[in-house]
């Protein structure tokens, strides 16, 4: 049965391990199984919810495009558009807004996170932004949406809003209410410096975490500096529980192999970390050296991406503002 798949990426720059092996990777699978259609999304409207310096924010919207590209998704079999060219977006998060209830908002633990101790301080759009997440994904009539363990809650959200809007403009199954996409075999990526912190480009320490744009050298120095324990590698997953280094690394071996995280486990059994290591600097280097070679490729040429977001929010924009045309006319504009 074919998917109609929406997903985005914010353009915050610095790309990591953790963005390719959560959210990218899983990308470039979902555009090859031919049935689906894909439509990948360069979140820059949901970017401007913290300040933002313009012209960083300018070179990180290509940037993202770039690895998106690099990494492997095709603009001839994938839509690949940033958000502000599409009108589209704005104006159904502001209806969209209108349908939500306060008290849902309220219980998006994200916003409690990223507000931190004095919400008061934080953006109307922080705020408000995973009503815009709901308008990006509505727009398509997106069968699935590809989301990590921290986009749950919103897409519940996006449901929510989805069936309120239809029962209360009664209009039945206008908008399409979106199925979860949730990764299997996928260990979430945590900090080489911490295992217990979630790998982020937003670390002080550019050791704690494998940047897509890293070169060989850079990636064996950092697994080699990476934080482990000072015992040998287990005999079994269930050893690692109390070892979140140790399951971290074993974790980001298993994804690149695409192999559950006992065989992993089972072909370091009671070996040194050195070792290991050295395999998964190996691992690495074959995936990440040939994506960051790209990315610096086609960073040189930013009329070529451009032209491709152009085209891209082009096609977005032919879906989107028959979309928006229809919710209009069902609100009585």
């Amino acid at each position: 049965m074919s998917k109609k798949i929406f997903s985005g990426v914010q353009p915050t720059g610095n790309l990591h391990l953790g963005n390719y092996l959560g959210a990218i990777k899983n990308f470039v699978n979902l555009q090859n199984e031919k049935e689906n259609q894909c439509i990948f999304c360069v979140v820059d409207l949901h970017a401007i919810t913290v300040k933002q310096d313009p012209k960083e924010l300018k070179k990180n919207i290509r940037e993202t495009a770039a690895t998106f590209i690099a990494c492997g998704i095709d603009p001839a079999q994938s839509i690949i558009f940033n958000q502000s060219m599409v009108s589209a977006h704005s104006e159904a998060a502001w209806i969209l807004s209108c349908v939500s209830k306060i008290g849902w908002l309220n219980r998006m633990t994200q916003f409690k996170e990223k507000a931190g101790k004095d919400k008061e301080k934080a953006s109307i759009g922080l705020y408000s932004y995973p009503v815009l997440m709901a308008a990006d994904i509505l727009l398509y009539d997106a069968t699935h949406v590809p989301v990590g363990d921290d986009q749950k809650q919103h897409l519940e959200l996006c449901r929510d809003i989805a069936q309120k809007f239809n029962n209360d403009f009664n209009a039945p199954d206008f908008l399409k209410v979106p199925e979860p996409l949730i990764q299997k075999q996928f260990s979430r990526i945590m900090s080489l410096k911490d295992g217990i912190k979630k790998m982020s480009k937003s670390d002080p320490s550019d050791l704690s975490r494998i940047n897509l744009t890293d070169n060989k050298d850079e990636i064996f120095n950092k697994i080699k500096k990476a934080k482990t324990d000072p015992l040998p590698l287990p005999e079994q997953a269930k050893d690692l529980a109390k070892r979140p280094e140790a399951e971290n690394l074993l974790g980001i071996y298993s994804s690149l192999k695409n192999q559950n995280l006992e065989i992993s486990v089972s072909e370091f059994s009671g070996k040194n970390f050195s070792e290991f290591k050295e395999k998964l600097s190996e691992a690495l280097t074959e995936i990440i050296e040939p994506i960051s070679k790209e990315i610096k490729k086609l960073l040189n040429d930013e009329k070529y991406l451009d032209t491709i977001l152009l085209e891209g929010s082009d096609k977005a924009d032919k879906i989107a503002s028959k979309k928006i045309k229809e919710m209009k006319e069902l609100v009585g504009f």
